[in-house]
């Protein structure tokens, strides 16, 4: 069927014409590419996309709709979507509305008939810029003004406003082992398989204080994914290392493996394009293997800044992307913290790494709450 116009532009100048679906309206951000084959449902909700414009490499998008059950957050996350081209049926069992559906309700603008291989190669070499995607205004002049407008990535502290605003339970009455999780926007699948550990997880805003935490007596503290520039998330800092100085096991992923690297006193930096897909070679330095992993990160830890003797000790480089050898995970020798950039509770997959939750509840089982440092 024909379909209203809509135009895609970028900083550097590209306009390109395609169909509008979802919403109309006019979406910018910051114009990233996934190369997952599956999965959209779960790109569209993470809510470390906040802020971004979301280029699938895949083809055909849309052909298995949307449900409720498979969302990482309560809401559409994107700034914009952009594909190949979309499905104009959605055919699964436990579909319950369209891609199209999906996005028209969630109130974001995506583009459809777009060269997308052709984009994503201008973003690997030029690196993510900021874009805009637009049903209503069609003049490329008049938005790339808008795309100029825009606010930059660098310097962007998205995760203070991307998870909870009020703290929550859940789990069981009488866990093995109580743990407090910050929510720098939190993807449910994390809390799935915290829950699958045994564990009642206690789900914090951004900025709970570390004393507030501390007065839980949890036996362990999550640091989880979200968007944004790790170094503008002070406050996660300086929660980070109150609680590793109170002796408190602590294990992030992704946002919360920056967070922790920065804390320890190491470095991070921006991406040239970031890691976003599902099939990334990653090399477990202490298991001697290799684990085909999924990434949502624009941002790393400089592995060959992690100190010797840091603030808080020893600290070490556990796992490197064997694509760019970009840092991927870190161990603190001194202190029981660890943390890894990709996602270990990915969803639909590849689940190669799910053994860290295990991991997370055996440090915490050999760090009881007696043997710690007193607050």
């Amino acid at each position: 069927m024909s379909r209203p116009e809509a135009l895609l532009v970028t900083e550097d100048g590209l306009a390109l014409r395609g169909e509008h679906f979802g919403a109309p309206g006019t979406g910018t951000g910051e114009l990233v590419f996934n190369t997952a084959m599956t999965g959209y449902q779960e790109v569209l909700t993470d809510p470390s996309y906040r802020g971004q414009i979301v280029t699938m490499t895949a083809s055909h998008v849309g052909i298995y709709g949307c449900n409720d059950q498979d969302a990482e957050s309560d809401r559409v996350q994107v700034a914009g979507f952009v594909v190949r081209e979309l499905s104009q049926v959605a055919s699964n069992y436990r579909s319950q509305r369209t891609l199209e559906e999906e996005l028209h309700r969630a109130g974001v603008t995506a583009i459809s008939g777009v060269d997308t291989r052709s984009l994503t190669r201008r973003l690997r070499t030029a690196g993510v810029m900021r874009a805009a995607v637009s049903s209503v205004v069609l003049d490329p002049d008049a938005l790339l003004r808008v795309v100029r407008c825009a606010p930059r990535m660098e310097g962007a502290d998205l995760a203070s406003t991307a998870g909870t605003v009020e703290a929550y339970r859940v789990g069981p009455a009488h866990p093995q082992h109580r743990v407090v999780a910050y929510d720098f926007g939190l993807k449910r699948s994390i809390l799935r398989l915290l829950l699958d550990q045994g564990c009642a997880v206690t789900v914090v805003p951004a900025n709970t204080s570390p004393d507030d935490v501390l007065a839980m007596e949890p036996d362990g503290v999550f640091l989880s994914n979200g968007p944004g520039d790790p170094a503008a998330v002070s406050d996660g800092v300086a929660a980070t290392r109150a609680l590793l100085t109170a002796g408190l096991p602590v294990f992030g992923i992704c946002l919360g493996h920056q967070l922790l690297g920065r804390a320890a006193g190491a470095d991070t930096y921006k991406l040239t394009f970031g890691h976003r897909g599902v099939n990334h070679p990653v090399r477990d330095a202490d298991r001697g293997t290799v684990e085909i992993t999924s990434h949502n990160h624009g941002f790393a830890v400089d592995g060959a800044s992690l100190p010797l003797d840091g603030p808080f000790g020893r600290v070490r480089q556990t796992h490197v992307n064997l694509n760019d050898g970009v840092n991927e995970g870190l161990e603190c020798l001194d202190v029981p913290a660890f943390s890894v950039q990709y996602h270990p509770e990915a969803a639909p997959g590849p689940h190669d790494a799910r053994h860290l939750f295990q991991r997370f509840a055996q440090v915490m089982s050999a760090h009881s709450r007696s043997a710690r440092v007193p607050a």
